[in-house]
């Protein structure tokens, strides 16, 4: 609701918007500035209005504008100012989920360091630092980190495009401090949770079993349908995933949304093998959902349900992601070529694979160096 006199409201999103007059090209008109609460977008357009001095003068010749002049009203933007601009840009041309994401990744990791921050002080040492500390921090994953990186150098690139000023890059750290090992099941591990998934195949265990053998992605389990399987072919087609998104105007109420996969190269045919065909066969019952019945199963439900799958094999609690880089090792393992494993992973490259899903085991290191002492035999024997 506004607050009358100064034009200040909350808008359907939750963010509070605080709009103020401008002169472009002689004409009167308003720009807004964005804050989390009332104070917070009040105190925003105080700052842009004191740092300027006067009111903005958009109209200004902004192509003839230089990198770090300081009397350019262009480069006196705030960030939020030209993140909130960002964002209503984006929102016409990415998934809603997109949208969601990096507008959570700019609120959580962003925006108490950067948001009241002007274009201009980008290259500020202590600015730098607070970045580059908050980045390097514990508890960070290496997803989080290219986001932040990935959505700051979007809205550094937005504000040069519309504003025609070269604005100073923002230097984010480019190492990876903190990079957990990505776990695989054990051989034996693998052997007692096959043993339990075999002894009863309910609905969950066949789940489990099947991203064994085709590597799905949580998401785009929970949203198989039937007729995404051709049968007489032998294959299943991956047409949409799964996810739990914020809805509009809310921070913490979530809703499970089915959207289009992850992207293009995700849109991917797998082919079955004949056991799991055999066990889709006989384990079909009513509804589009093969998990789900008559909607798609909820993942969370999938990750609890595995965990207590786990845990009556004797195997430590892992998350639903591990079946998947199982799946990418014992594939490698068994001689599939990293061309085919990528393309059935739904990969764009070739090097995503290599780099985040190919784990030689210990079993696998130890036959490969075994390898050697048939190799110096041979010098041996060339010598005698």
């Amino acid at each position: 609701m506004a607050r009358h006199g100064e034009n200040i409201r909350k808008r359907n999103d939750g963010r509070w918007e605080a709009r103020y007059p401008v002169t472009d090209k002689g004409r009167k008109v308003y720009r807004s500035v964005y804050g989390s609460t009332y104070e917070e977008a009040k105190k925003k357009r105080a700052d842009v209005l004191g740092n300027v001095g006067k009111e903005p003068n958009y109209g200004a010749d902004a192509a003839g504008l230089r990198q770090g002049d300081e009397t350019s009203p262009c480069v006196q933007l705030l960030f939020s100012q030209v993140a909130s601009e960002w964002m209503e840009e984006i929102s016409d041309r990415h998934k809603y989920s997109t949208c969601v994401k990096y507008g959570s990744v700019y609120r959580i990791h962003m925006e108490g360091i950067l948001g009241s921050v002007l274009l201009s002080g980008i290259c500020d040492q202590r600015i730098q630092e607070k970045i580059s500390d908050h980045l390097s921090g514990d508890g960070l994953s290496d997803s989080i980190r290219r986001s932040v990186c990935s959505v700051a150098r979007q809205i550094l690139e937005f504000a040069g495009r519309k504003y025609a000023v070269c604005v100073p890059a923002l230097k984010l750290p480019s190492g990876k401090p903190g990079k957990r090992p990505v776990e695989t099941f054990s051989k034996a591990e693998q052997s007692r949770l096959l043993g339990r998934i075999y002894g009863e195949l309910g609905k969950f265990d066949i789940a489990m079993l099947f991203c064994l053998h085709t590597g799905m992605r949580l998401g785009e389990l929970c949203a198989l349908k039937w007729t995404d399987f051709d049968f007489g072919d032998g294959t299943v087609t991956v047409n949409r995933t799964v996810q739990r998104i914020a809805v509009k105007g809310y921070m913490t109420r979530t809703v499970l949304m089915e959207t289009s996969p992850k992207s293009e190269s995700s849109r991917r045919t797998i082919p079955l093998t004949d056991e799991i065909i055999k066990l889709l066969k006989e384990f079909r019952g009513k509804g589009d959902y093969v998990f789900g019945g008559d909607k798609p199963l909820e993942p969370r439900t999938m990750q609890y349900r595995m965990k207590k799958i786990l845990k009556e094999a004797g195997v430590d609690g892992r998350n639903f992601h591990i079946l998947r880089h199982t799946f990418a090792t014992n594939c490698v393992e068994s001689g599939v070529d990293i061309k085919t494993l990528s393309v059935i992973l739904g990969h764009s490259d070739v090097r995503i694979t290599l780099n985040r899903y190919v784990h030689p085991t210990m079993d696998s290191r130890r036959r490969q160096l075994g390898r050697l002492s048939d190799f110096y035999g041979q010098i041996c024997g060339q010598a005698a």
